[in-house]
């Protein structure tokens, strides 16, 4: 199932699949914390990357955070050189910045990013909506209207904003899936990774973090639908709502 990658993160349980379904990309995108299984098909250093990666995206480390790789190495049970490799990616996913001499650190964040993130993210995230609609199967567009279905039961109030991140991650990377295009999915998934740190770097101080996350039932629905112009509409009026939000609050 598209979605089952998230659910042991979740408050509302989600139907368990079979694992042997999952392939070795899926498990690169997942958004919820890594568990470090030896028998999975990936390498460590793939393992690495999304561990830290999920960090640098929730602000488990800070922007401007130094990044020790000896302690992240015995932190996540693996040696140095598949931290190290994880690292040299993450540079190019701008989420670390490297410096001579003086070692790794957290991207910094500036309000100029915001704009420079939103303008890609209108373009694409429509396209991958509409893709979504057109092109799915049917067993793709039932789970997406099931993912729907389970957050429109979320008590939003009482989940952990945190938590309702990660509900957010969940529900784009499986649009991004469902689009059946990989390489709009990487770029999507890079300036989603992003938008959503910064994101969490306001989170306590936005109070309609529950309204954007609920906005996801209705482009779901409209995805689920084969409602490709609705779902285009809506994909990118959440973008544009989400810059605006952090605009005014900052």
């Amino acid at each position: 199932m598209i979605y089952q990658k998230y659910s042991n993160r979740m408050s509302i349980p989600l139907k368990r699949q079979d694992l042997s379904a999952v392939n070795p990309y899926d498990l690169l995108v997942t958004v919820a914390p890594l568990d470090l299984d030896p028998s999975a098909a990936i390498s460590l250093a793939d393992k690495a990357y999304v561990a830290i990666r999920d960090r640098l995206i929730m602000l488990d480390i800070r922007p401007g955070d130094p990044i020790d790789d000896d302690e992240l190495a015995k932190d996540l049970g693996v040696g140095r050189t598949p931290v190290r490799e994880a690292l040299k990616r993450l540079e190019g996913d701008r989420l670390v910045v490297s410096y001579p001499r003086r070692g790794t650190f957290a991207t910094g964040m500036d309000i100029s990013d915001l704009a420079h993130i939103s303008e890609i993210r209108a373009m694409l995230e429509p396209l991958a909506a509409r893709r979504a609609a057109e092109r799915a199967t049917r067993t793709v567009h039932t789970e997406l209207g099931e993912l729907a279905a389970h957050i429109e039961q979320l008590e939003v109030a009482r989940v952990d904003r945190t938590e309702l991140m990660r509900w957010d991650l969940a529900v784009h990377r499986a649009i991004y899936r469902a689009a059946g295009n990989p390489h709009l999915e990487d770029v999507l998934i890079r300036y989603d990774n992003l938008a959503t740190r910064i994101f969490c770097l306001f989170l306590d101080r936005l109070p309609t973090v529950d309204v954007h996350v609920g906005e996801h039932v209705e482009l779901l629905r409209a995805i689920a639908a084969g409602d490709a112009d609705r779902a285009d509409d809506l994909a990118r009026e959440h973008v544009l709502g989400f810059e605006r939000t952090i605009r005014a609050v900052i």
